[in-house]
């Protein structure tokens, strides 16, 4: 069997989509788990470490994330939302608040994108209201990458 390769960021998130549905339906130690997906995937490094970080990330930063979207989520606790609406916002959410060198919007946009190409169009505005009020939110601009003053 070819492995098959990395196309850039989106394809990487959707690489991250799928492992962490999969691992939402079958829980396993974290690290056999990617050592298993990885196997019929030929990612860059650079990617490689990227979704790993996120994947990493959104598990342990799990019960944070799901309170804050059932907080968003106006009656909607997250154990009631459709399981790819939840793991893309899951994602999308961590990313706005933990990944500094994505700017939210971008986030928010892939999350709506899965959302309607693995879920549903109404997912896609679900996904979109959800997040934007969160965005609202975060203490960081939305659209460009945050550098701190005097940074680099």
């Amino acid at each position: 069997m070819q492995k098959k390769k990395v196309n850039g960021r989106r394809e990487t998130r959707e690489w991250i989509m799928q492992f962490l549905f999969q691992l939402d339906f079958n829980p396993e130690p974290i690290d056999i788990a990617l050592k298993d997906f990885w196997e019929e995937k030929e990612p860059n490094a650079r990617e490689k470490t990227y979704a790993e970080e996120v994947i990493k990330g959104v598990v342990q930063h799990k019960e944070e994330l799901d309170a804050k979207l059932s907080e968003y989520a106006t009656r909607w606790n997250s154990d009631r939302m459709g399981a790819v609406d939840r793991t893309v916002m899951r994602v999308a959410l961590f990313e706005m608040l933990y990944r500094e060198d994505v700017p939210p919007v971008v986030s928010i946009n892939e999350a709506v994108h899965f959302a309607k190409d693995f879920s549903s169009f109404q997912s896609g505005r679900f996904v979109n209201g959800v997040l934007d009020r969160i965005r609202k939110e975060i203490d960081r601009p939305a659209r460009t990458t945050y550098k701190p003053k005097g940074g680099k």
